[in-house]
């Protein structure tokens, strides 16, 4: 019961804020679910610098993969441990990072009415960079998570990642930001780029695995599948749906007490093994 009650901690930490709200501290580190990990600094081109864990693959055998892991508007990358777990368990090596402004990393001023900044772009670019650069001969893609979807789109449409993984994937920007001020009466801005992002989603290249939820109202199923369904020839796109919200995969596709997202790590082996 008590595992049972850190992980459903953790899932909660993963749920959005839909505005920024960062925590510089880590209520948990790798080592608090007996994960083996080495920390790194990663310099951006703007010169901001982004605390970062490397979790090496834990168990099964080695899939020369590496996920770079792009956290949600909320907390910290402390509250994806899970999910890195998850992956590693199945043999994927994990980078987790923060982008400037939450935990360890740089200082940034952050407006928290504000849905997100460019510049985290900036900072999971430069994080998949050095992923690249430390292990060239593997393969290597994005995972976002929510807001992090965001950010992932903006990279995969430029920096060509071997492939991206998203749950709770936004494709609309400013209909999330108008749904939020009508089902809450919550004020929330987008930055001026936020209106070509659309332009951005044609432009991914890589295959693409979408995770979304039957009961998310904030990133609907219906957009995944819409998104899935605009493949073009030769690209790569599919979808995991879930029962649950937004934020509730690691839970939701879990079949065995203690192996928590047992069924998500089997569907990520899946669409990586392709």
């Amino acid at each position: 019961m008590k595992h049972c009650l850190l992980v459903l901690l953790f899932v909660l930490g993963t749920l959005p804020a839909w505005a920024l709200r960062p925590s510089r501290d880590y209520a948990y580190t790798p080592d608090s679910l007996g994960l083996p990990y080495r920390t790194v600094t990663i310099e951006t081109p703007d010169h901001a610098r982004l605390h970062s864990w490397v979790i090496e693959p834990q168990q099964g055998p080695d899939q020369h993969t590496t996920i770079v892991v792009a956290e949600g508007d909320a907390g910290n990358m402390g509250q994806l441990l899970y999910h890195a777990r998850m992956l590693a368990n199945v043999g994927y090596r994990v980078v987790l990072f923060d982008y400037r402004g939450f935990g360890h990393s740089s200082d940034f001023a952050i407006d928290e009415q504000r849905l997100y900044y460019p510049e985290f772009a900036t900072d999971l670019r430069a994080v998949l960079r050095y992923a690249r650069q430390q292990f060239p001969k593997e393969h290597t893609g994005i995972f976002g998570f929510s807001m992090g979807t965001l950010m992932a789109t903006h990279v995969a449409a430029t920096d060509k990642p071997d492939f991206l993984i998203g749950e709770g994937y936004v494709t609309a920007p400013a209909a999330l930001v108008a749904g939020i001020r009508q089902a809450k009466n919550k004020t929330v801005t987008l930055p001026a780029e936020a209106a070509t992002y659309p332009q951005l989603l044609p432009r991914i290249k890589c295959p693409m695995l979408l995770v979304a939820g039957t009961q998310d109202r904030n990133t609907p199923l219906a957009d995944s599948a819409r998104l899935v369904q605009a493949a073009r020839r030769r690209q790569r796109r599919e979808l995991l749906p879930f029962e649950g919200g937004h934020g509730g995969g690691l839970m939701a596709l879990t079949s065995t007490p203690g192996d928590y997202g047992n069924l998500y790590a089997a569907a990520v082996r899946r669409f990586l093994n392709q």
